[in-house]
């Protein structure tokens, strides 16, 4: 059975945009030109997810770990790094459709933490927000069957994939199938969910959003609680995807050495070109910038230019 959510107007309005920034995201230069860019961002995904559990390593600490240095902190919050890392390591190997690899990659983000990692629970639970009861899980008896159904839903191939993470990240929590660990499986599942249609997911820190703004993460998550469907929390979790995009998409462009801009445009280029194509692909740049590029792809014999100035046209060689 399909989880309850509605479609609202707002929904609508925020897939148009964030399909237009993927657009805008060339995944392929982000991995070809940008190792360094890569590994900031996983280092803010893993820092900004675990905060959100109550981890205190700064992102310094966190890149010490990643390079092999000894760090000094609580040997608890060392450890999740760790599984953090190691987990980021096997992404790419994890079918986000396979219950079987979800327990694997719990198994391994809680290894040495909680008793019986990669195992559902099997005792009732209750999330307090102070003294007050909150939300009470699904009884522990309900759970195979109810994940079950969940991975099935995910296996539905009419389902928009931003729709689909969305949804299977707030009907996860809901069931709260781990003893410990679930929000953070909530969140990296919803990523490789993601990732399976949009490559640049993986280098996209959305978590960083929700852990400066989390309030209304859990509010959101207590509002489709209380109207019995996920359409809440889906509206939240786009909002965050669409602003985390626009980040990704200022930060990248103004990273991109003149070298990385020439690389991408020529290779994304098979025909004849003028400066306004190049600066329709780079579009933060300025046009004495665009021509100072194609200046020096001309002197480099990258390519070859036809005509003078505004009517200029150039080929790839």
């Amino acid at each position: 059975m399909k989880p309850p959510y509605q479609i609202t107007s707002k929904i609508l309005h925020l897939i148009s945009n964030i399909s237009q920034k993927i657009g805008e995201v060339n995944a392929n230069y982000l991995i070809k030109n940008n190792p360094q860019l890569r590994k900031q961002n996983q280092i803010k995904t893993i820092h900004s997810s675990l905060s959100i559990e109550g981890n205190t390593l700064s992102e310094d600490q966190i890149t010490s770990i990643l390079e092999n240095k000894r760090v000094l902190g609580p040997e608890k919050d060392i450890k999740e790094v760790l599984n953090a890392l190691k987990v980021y390591q096997e992404l790419d190997r994890l079918k986000f459709n396979i219950e079987k690899d979800y327990l694997k990659a719990h198994k391994t983000l809680m290894n040495g933490l909680v008793e019986n990692p990669g195992k559902y629970r099997t005792k009732g639970v209750g999330i307090l927000k102070g003294s007050k009861l909150e939300h009470i899980a699904p009884p522990s008896e309900n759970i195979p069957y109810l994940m079950k159904e969940l991975f099935y839903y995910l296996k539905d191939n009419s389902e928009l994939s931003l729709i689909k993470s969305c949804v299977f990240h707030y009907e996860m929590e809901f069931i709260h199938p781990f003893m410990d660990g679930n929000g953070r499986m909530g969140r990296l599942w919803q990523t490789l969910i993601l990732m399976n249609e949009f490559p640049v997911f993986e280098f996209l820190p959305f978590e960083t959003l929700i852990s400066k703004n989390q309030p209304q993460y859990y509010h959101a998550l207590s509002q489709s609680d209380k109207e019995g469907h996920s359409t809440k929390f889906i509206e939240y979790m786009l909002e965050i995807i669409d602003k985390s995009l626009s980040e990704l998409l200022a930060n990248t462009i103004r990273k991109l050495t003149q070298n990385d801009r020439i690389s991408i445009f020529l290779e994304s280029i098979e025909k004849e070109f003028s400066r306004k194509d190049y600066m329709k692909k780079f579009s933060e740049i300025s046009s004495a910038t665009a021509s100072r590029d194609l200046k020096t792809a001309l002197e480099k014999g990258y390519i070859e230019k036809f005509g003078d100035k505004n009517v200029s046209i150039y080929r790839k060689l």
